[in-house]
């Protein structure tokens, strides 16, 4: 059964990591396996986008997701218009 974690929790623990502190120590001090820590760091790294912009991998994911969304709700439309052209 895997714990829920806040973002806010993750994102102090990458925050951690990011200032020195190791996978080793931050599995000892915060009982967190490694995999999990390494996980949100990777989901955190920033993805360079354009020459000034960069975006995180969750960042990525979370456009993805709602793309597929809004893709999904053209083609309802899609088919809604078409069925009202008829009548």
């Amino acid at each position: 059964m895997s714990k829920k974690y806040t973002d806010e929790y993750k994102d102090t623990i990458v925050e951690l990591y990011n200032s020195a502190k190791t996978l080793a120590e931050l599995n000892s001090e915060y009982g967190l396996p490694k995999s999990t820590i390494l996980t949100w760091i990777k989901k955190a790294k920033p993805i360079a986008v354009d020459n000034n912009k960069t975006i995180t991998q969750a960042d990525y994911q979370a456009m993805l997701k709602k793309m597929a969304r809004i893709e999904e709700e053209n083609e309802i439309l899609k088919k809604a218009m078409a069925i009202f052209e008829k009548n």
